[in-house]
């Protein structure tokens, strides 16, 4: 592999690091319930918290997995 193609992954690589944390930067903005829905847990202690998104994740996976589907298909024709 050259420089050259080693320079342009990782310059895709950063421009997607960047969408993706504006997105995320967006979306946190919206006040979204992620990580509050019913179904997520959380447990705080005295000195510890754990939080364990088990709803939010579900919907997250269903919502990417409607998202790739629908690029793949029209990617593919």
């Amino acid at each position: 592999m050259d420089f050259s193609t080693l320079g342009k992954g990782l310059a895709a690589l950063g421009l997607m690091l960047v969408v993706v944390g504006g997105l995320l930067w967006l979306l946190g903005r919206t006040g979204l319930a992620l990580g509050r829905l019913p179904g997520d847990i959380r447990i705080e202690g005295e000195h510890v918290s754990c939080l364990v998104p088990l709803a939010s994740m579900i919907i997250l996976s269903i919502v990417l997995t409607v998202v790739l589907n629908l690029v793949i298909r029209l990617l593919n024709r």
